[in-house]
């Protein structure tokens, strides 16, 4: 196998979101983008899946030597030599992905959040970081795209945590803020149990219009001669932002049952929205 078809194949069998926005991508842009969501698979697996803490602090310093080896051209992992033509390539900072690394490493230390500022350092390094190396990889004219892939990797982080508060809630993690906990009247022993409410659908709502007002940002922030070239992450919020409905239209019921599309329908949504920012690129070039 083939350091490229071990991203390809670690990406497939996710099932996330992002692989479907990855399938209307030229190819150099789509090896990249794959190699680098590979990544993130891999050290997000290492803190998931591993239940000893030391041991994964070990791995996360293994990843952490791996990545300077990657930019000493030496890269060991098929992930890391997938990676290899993409960092010169698209200009991808080593530094963005040792941010990576370093928020993935938050969860090992501190499971809750004081507050919505403590928790946005989390959500930077695990998402917006990503969102700005995919910006360079799928290419920009106007710096302001940068603010929109920030906000985008924000909102997309705010959905995850949302749609995943009862299965973090099982590995023992609260990334609700907890002053706004306090503020809708839910304990930590409410989201911890389960016990679902009013006060928690409350809650959920008020993280919900949180997460739309940074896609609502994030939209208006990118330049439209950025637009078609940044589609992929449009795509991934046309899926996201259903996501969000579904969880809406279902009461906000997030502790009692895991909203998720089926693949064929994030298949749909993303053919439809591929398809939707075409026209929109071709009426605007007719109009250049």
């Amino acid at each position: 196998m083939t350091p490229d078809q071990y991203c390809q194949d670690k990406a497939a069998k996710s099932g996330s979101s992002f692989y479907y926005s990855f399938l209307f991508l030229p190819p150099e842009q789509k090896q990249a983008i794959i190699a680098l969501y590979a990544f993130c698979r891999e050290v997000d697996d290492v803190v998931d899946e591993c239940d000893d803490p030391s041991l994964a602090r070990i791995k996360l310093e293994w990843w952490r030597s791996e990545i300077n080896s990657l930019f000493e051209d030496s890269p060991q992992h098929p992930v890391s030599q997938a990676l290899a033509t993409s960092i010169e390539r698209f200009s991808l900072p080593k530094e963005h992905f040792l941010e990576i690394i370093d928020g993935m490493e938050m969860d090992l230390e501190q499971f809750s959040y004081d507050s919505f500022k403590d928790l946005s350092l989390y959500c930077y390094r695990v998402a917006s970081v990503v969102g700005l190396m995919a910006a360079e990889i799928f290419g920009y004219e106007d710096r302001q795209t940068l603010k929109y892939a920030y906000n985008l990797g924000m909102a997309f982080q705010l959905t995850n945590i949302i749609r995943d508060v009862a299965e973090d809630s099982g590995r023992g993690r609260i990334y609700l803020p907890a002053d706004e906990m306090k503020q809708f009247g839910v304990s930590v022993d409410d989201i911890l149990q389960l016990k679902m409410s009013d006060n928690v659908r409350k809650l959920i709502e008020f993280q919900t219009e949180r997460a739309k007002a940074y896609y609502q940002k994030a939209f208006e922030l990118l330049p439209e001669s950025d637009r078609f070239s940044q589609r992929s992450g449009l795509i991934m919020a046309a899926i996201y932002r259903k996501t969000l409905d579904e969880i809406e239209q279902d009461g906000f019921n997030v502790l009692e049952q895991r909203i998720s599309l089926t693949p064929l329908r994030k298949l749909w949504i993303a053919w439809g929205s591929a398809r939707q920012e075409k026209k929109r690129h071709k009426r605007r070039m007719r109009a250049a």
